[in-house]
């Protein structure tokens, strides 16, 4: 395998495709990141990932990304990789403030961008998931910032996993339905298919905008509540795409039931016209 490490020259093999110990996405997790699936070859939604990672970029204050730089990046990291990782893959490009002081303050140093990519199984065809007491925080300076600040994710996602579920969903600090870990949700009550507002400080997932785009769905505040009177739920995220859910917590749902059916089939009918080559 090879990665491209931006202060290694570039592709690099794996034992080589290292970063300093004072990087401070290292140290304290002072990053962004994009992470999306490359089929046969081809990355999904690349510009949409990029256009985010500037948006995430910019607001924590680092400088914006040359976009020519991380596509060739992207690119190389493809071609070097594809042959040996087969027709799905996961390609995370990562993107830190560089080598700077133990403490808070950044240095001077050039950011670092490290892509990488591995082989991918499909997601399964529905998943269970629990809702965690643990809010997202709306107001953070992070809300809405795909930042390598991960550690409540991995937590919540731990607690689902001994739950015997695949996904946590949080809500906000008002107690509406926000997130997953690492996934938006959509809920269909009524007939009306809905997703939490980004005022809840959920992602702005790259999958969540073009189901948006390509569905009736709306932007609306969910009482993490309504949960249990849902006719169907579902999640998205650039990896697993539309994927039921077919249980939440105590309450059980048709997986995938009429309304998620839809936007799957109208979903994979328009996702090859993303792809970039």
């Amino acid at each position: 395998m090879k990665y491209w490490v931006s202060d290694r020259g570039g592709l690099v093999d794996l034992d080589a495709a290292t970063v300093s110990i004072l990087d401070h996405g290292f140290t304290v997790a002072d990053g962004v990141f994009e992470t999306l699936k490359v089929v046969d070859g081809m990355p999904f939604a690349l510009t949409r990932h990029l256009d985010r990672l500037d948006r995430s970029a910019d607001r924590i204050g680092l400088p914006i990304p040359s976009r020519d730089a991380v596509t060739e990046a992207v690119t190389a990291t493809v071609r070097a990789n594809h042959a040996a990782v087969g027709p799905l893959a996961r390609l995370r490009i990562t993107y830190t403030a560089g080598v700077g002081p133990l403490g808070s303050d950044r240095g001077e140093s050039e950011p670092t961008l490290v892509v990488a990519m591995s082989g991918a199984h499909p997601w399964p065809e529905s998943a269970a998931v629990i809702t965690v007491p643990w809010p997202r925080n709306e107001r953070s300076p992070l809300a809405g910032i795909k930042s390598t600040s991960y550690m409540e994710n991995v937590l919540a996602l731990a607690e689902a996993h001994r739950h015997g579920a695949g996904e946590a969903l949080m809500p906000d600090t008002g107690g509406r339905l926000c997130e997953g870990t690492g996934s938006n949700v959509f809920v269909v009550i009524d007939g009306r298919l809905m997703t939490p507002t980004l005022e809840t400080g959920c992602l702005p997932g790259v999958t969540r905008g073009l189901v948006l785009e390509w569905s009736n769905a709306q932007q609306v505040d969910i009482p993490v509540e309504a949960l249990a009177d849902a006719d169907e739920v579902f999640l998205t995220s650039s990896t697993r795409d539309v994927q039921p859910v077919h249980r939440c917590d105590a309450t059980s749902y048709a997986a995938p039931g009429p309304t998620t059916l839809a936007v799957q089939s109208e979903f994979r009918a328009r996702a090859a016209s993303i792809l970039d080559p």
